[in-house]
C-alpha cells in the first residue's frame, strides 16, 4: 500500500491512437518507445531499466502472427493506449485505458473471470470516466445500481471514489446469463463488452521515486485533487510543459522549445516580422509612439508606487498615534490624570517619557540589561540621553487591578522626597505596558548580601546596624512625616536596595497604600510576602502602620541571624524565621541562633537590644510593637552603644533587663506553625473576610 505522499499524476489512454500526441511522447534515453502501434512514455518502459519501476514497467508481446500485445507487468492487464499531455495549453487530459474487466455466469461462448485487485499498486479506477454495467440485474456491488437502464436487460451505476478492487457475485436466483462490466462511460453496447471494450484506469507516483519535484522554466508541477491512498490522501501533482514549450515533463529536459514563428502557426505577428524566442515569440514593432508611451507609464508608475509609500507612511503615523492613545487610556494615564488634580500639583514634577527615549536608553529592553524581575515586573538598567543611569521598571501585564496598583506607585513615589527612599524620575504610559522609572541603585539588595553565598563583599555588624537605621528612619518619615501617612505593605529584605556608598533604599510601592490622616487602619485584600506578613493583618485583612513595623521585625532577625525568612533546609519546629526566633528568645538562647559571621564583631549588649527589640516588632499584640520613629530611635542607640568603646561596664546590666522583659510580650499564639510551607520569596494576593480583631 502506497502510504507515503505522493506526486499523482494521470494519463489518458484512448481508443484511437492520437498521432500528435503519441510524437511527442518519450521514453527514457535508450529504451525502446513503442510497442506495434502504441506509444510507451516514461515514467512507463518496456523493460526493467527503462521504467520509474516495477510498478510502471511494461512488457511487449510481440510475435508475427498476432497483434502486439502491451502489459503492464505486475498486474497482468493490457494496455490499449497511452497518451500525454505535452503542453499548457494541450487540452487533451492525462490517463490511460486498459481492457475492460468483467465477469461472467451462464454465458454461452464466454469464458467466466474471476475479477481484479490492484490492491497495493499505484492503480486504481478512475471515479469518473468509468460506470459499472449487470446484465439481467444480478450482480450485487454491496450497494443498489441505479435505474439508469438501457435495451431491456442492461443498467448501469456510477463506481465508488478510487476503486481498487472489481470482483462482483450474482444472485443465487438469477437464472441464465448473467454478466458485469467495468467499461468506460461512454460504452453501451454490452454485447461487444468482453470482445473490446475499454477501461480508464488512473495512478500516482511516490515522491521519493519521482525526481521532478520542482518547477522549472520550461515545465510546471502543480497541485491537482487527492489520490487514493487511504487513510491519509495527500495532494497530487500533475505535470506539463509551460507554454511556449512541449515534449515529456518526466523527463530530464523532456521539454522542448515551441517555434511559434514556423509556417504551420501561420505567423502570429500577421505582417510583422516574428522572432522565436526560448518559452515564447516576440513581434518586431517600429511604430515611434511606443517610446513616448512606455515613458508615461513609467513616469505614472512611479507617481503611483510614491503616492502609495507616502500614504503608507501616512497611516501607518496615524496607527501608532492611535495605538499610543490607546495604550494611554488602558495604562492607566486618566486616573494618573484625576490624581494629579486631586494631590494638587505634587505630580508636576513626575517627567512624562516618550517610548523612543526608553527603547534607546535600554536598548530596546535588551536581555542583558535585565536588573530583576519580580511579581509585578521586570526591571532594566538603561542610560538616559543626557548620560544618567537609570533603571527602567516594565510590567509584565497590565489588567484591571494591575492599572490601578501601578498609577498608585506613580502617586505615592511623586509625594516621597527622602534620601533613604529610591527616587521616582518619571514614566512611560504610550507603551504596551507601563514604565517606571527610577534612579539607579548599583549595589543589589541586602538579601542578596545576608544570603547569596557568592556575594564577596561580607555585611559587617556595624554595616548592618546602619542599614536597619536608615531603612527604620525612612519607614519612620512615610508613617508620620508624608503629607498623607503612607503604609508601604511589602516590607522585606528583597526591597531594601544598596546604593554606591552601601545606604539603604527602600523601593518596590505596588501596593502601598495613602491612608488619610482620619484613618487608623486600611481595610483590603490581603497582599504581601509570605514569611513577614503580620498574623493580625492576615486574620482581620486590617492593616495599620504596626503591620509594616512586624514586617520590619523579620528584616531584623535576619539582620541578626544571617537565616531566610523561610526555609525548609532547617528542622521542622523552625522553618518560620518570626516563630523560630521568638521560641529562641523565651527560651534565652538567642545567642545560639546569631550570625556567625558578625559573632566576633558585635557587642553582646548591642546584640541583645537589638534582639529584644526585634522581639517586640514581632509581637502578636500590635499595642506591644513600638511605632516606626520608636525604632528607628533605638536602633540609632544601640549603633552608638556599638561605636561607643567606653560602654562595656553596661554589658551586664543590658543582658539582664533584656532578660525580664519578655513575659507579655508574646502572650498570643504563634501565628507561624512547625509546619508552614510559606516561601520567603513569594508575594500573593488572597481575598479573606475580616475577621472579629
Amino acid at each position: 500500500m502506497i502510504g507515503r505522499y505522493v506526486l499523482s499524476l494521470s494519463f489518458l489512454l484512448l481508443l484511437i491512437t492520437n498521432p500528435a500526441s503519441a510524437a511527442n511522447s518519450t521514453a527514457k534515453p535508450g529504451c525502446k518507445q513503442s510497442c506495434g502501434n502504441v506509444t510507451v512514455p516514461y515514467p512507463f518502459g518496456i523493460g526493467p531499466r527503462c521504467s520509474l519501476n516495477s510498478w510502471f514497467e511494461v512488457s511487449c508481446n510481440e510475435t508475427s502472427t498476432t497483434t502486439p500485445t502491451v502489459l503492464l507487468k505486475r498486474i497482468n492487464m493490457e494496455v490499449l493506449n497511452f497518451s500525454l499531455r505535452s503542453s499548457d495549453y494541450d487540452s487533451e487530459l492525462e490517463y490511460h485505458r486498459v481492457k475492460a474487466p468483467s465477469v461472467s455466469v451462464n454465458c454461452s461462448g464466454t469464458e467466466a473471470s474471476h475479477g481484479v485487485s490492484l490492491t497495493d499498486s499505484p492503480f486504481f479506477f478512475s471515479e469518473f470516466r468509468n460506470r459499472i454495467v449487470a446484465c439481467t440485474g444480478g450482480a450485487i456491488f454491496g450497494r443498489n445500481l441505479s435505474n439508469t437502464c438501457y435495451d431491456g436487460t442492461c443498467c448501469e451505476t456510477v463506481m465508488a471514489s478510487y476503486l481498487k478492487t472489481f470482483n462482483p457475485t450474482f444472485g443465487s436466483r438469477s437464472d441464465g446469463c448473467n454478466s458485469a462490466y467495468l467499461v468506460e462511460q461512454s460504452w453501451r453496447d454490452s454485447n461487444s463488452a468482453n470482445k473490446s471494450a475499454g477501461a480508464v484506469l488512473d495512478w500516482a507516483i511516490p515522491e521519493a521515486d519521482f525526481e521532478l519535484s520542482k518547477s522549472g522554466k520550461e515545465y510546471s508541477c502543480r497541485p491537482y485533487g487527492l489520490i487514493f491512498d487511504e487513510p491519509h490522501r495527500d495532494k497530487s501533482i500533475r505535470c506539463y510543459c509551460n507554454n511556449g514549450y512541449q515534449g515529456n515533463a518526466y523527463l530530464p529536459n523532456g521539454c522542448e522549445d515551441i517555434d511559434e514563428c514556423a509556417d504551420k502557426f501561420q505567423n502570429p505577428c500577421g505582417n510583422v516580422k516574428c522572432i522565436n524566442r526560448l518559452g515564447s515569440y516576440e513581434c518586431e514593432r517600429r511604430e515611434t509612439w511606443i517610446i513616448p508611451l512606455g515613458m508615461g507609464l513609467g513616469f505614472g508608475s512611479l507617481f503611483l508606487v510614491m503616492g502609495g509609500w507616502w500614504t503608507y507612511k501616512f497611516l501607518k503615523k496615524r496607527r501608532k498615534i492611535r495605538l499610543k492613545k490607546k495604550f494611554f487610556k488602558r495604562n492607566g494615564g486618566l486616573l494618573l490624570q484625576q490624581q494629579m488634580f486631586a494631590q494638587e500639583g505634587s505630580l508636576e514634577s513626575t517627567k512624562v517619557f516618550t517610548s523612543k527615549e526608553l527603547d534607546k536608553a535600554t536598548d530596546n529592553f535588551n536581555k542583558n540589561r535585565v536588573l530583576g524581575q519580580g511579581g509585578q515586573g521586570t526591571v532594566y538598567k538603561g542610560m538616559l540621553a543626557d548620560g544618567r543611569i537609570v533603571a527602567v521598571k516594565r510590567s509584565t501585564e497590565m489588567v484591571a487591578e494591575n492599572v490601578e496598583e501601578f498609577i498608585n506607585e506613580v502617586v505615592i513615589l511623586s509625594q516621597i522626597n527622602h534620601r533613604h527612599v529610591v527616587k521616582l524620575l518619571g514614566c512611560c504610559l504610550e507603551t504596551q505596558v507601563p514604565l517606571l522609572v527610577y534612579e539607579f541603585i548599583p549595589n543589589g539588595t541586602i538579601f542578596q548580601y545576608l544570603h547569596d553565598q557568592s556575594e564577596e563583599f561580607m555585611m559587617s555588624w556595624e554595616t548592618r546596624l546602619r542599614i536597619a537605621k536608615e531603612s527604620a528612619e525612612a519607614l519612620s518619615y512615610l508613617h508620620s512625616s508624608a503629607s498623607v501617612p503612607i503604609y508601604h505593605r511589602d516590607i522585606k529584605s528583597t526591597n531594601i536596595l544598596l546604593d554606591e556608598k552601601f545606604r539603604a533604599k527602600i523601593s518596590d510601592f505596588g501596593i502601598s497604600r495613602l491612608i488619610p490622616n482620619d484613618q487608623t487602619h486600611l481595610t483590603t485584600n490581603v497582599q504581601g510576602t509570605f514569611g513577614y506578613l503580620d498574623p493580625k493583618y492576615f486574620q482581620s485583612s486590617q492593616f495599620t502602620e504596626k503591620s509594616d513595623v512586624y514586617s520590619f521585625g523579620v528584616v531584623l532577625v535576619e539582620l541578626l541571624t544571617g537565616e531566610r525568612p523561610v526555609s525548609f533546609e532547617r528542622e521542622e519546629n523552625c522553618r518560620g524565621l518570626a516563630s523560630c526566633f521568638i521560641d529562641s528568645m523565651e527560651e534565652n538562647r538567642v545567642l545560639d541562633i546569631v550570625d556567625a559571621r558578625i559573632t566576633n564583631q558585635a557587642k553582646p549588649e548591642a546584640l541583645m537590644m537589638l534582639a529584644k527589640l526585634a522581639h517586640q516588632c514581632l509581637s502578636l499584640s500590635r499595642r506591644i510593637r513600638p511605632t516606626m520613629k520608636e525604632v528607628s530611635i533605638q536602633l540609632e542607640q544601640i549603633l552608638s552603644m556599638q561605636k561607643d568603646s567606653n560602654a562595656d561596664q553596661h554589658n551586664q546590666e543590658e543582658i539582664e533587663y533584656f532578660s525580664m522583659d519578655l513575659t507579655n510580650s508574646s502572650s498570643d499564639p504563634i501565628y507561624f506553625s512547625s509546619g508552614s510551607t510559606f516561601d520567603s520569596g513569594r508575594s500573593f494576593s488572597r481575598n479573606i473576610e475580616p475577621l472579629a480583631s
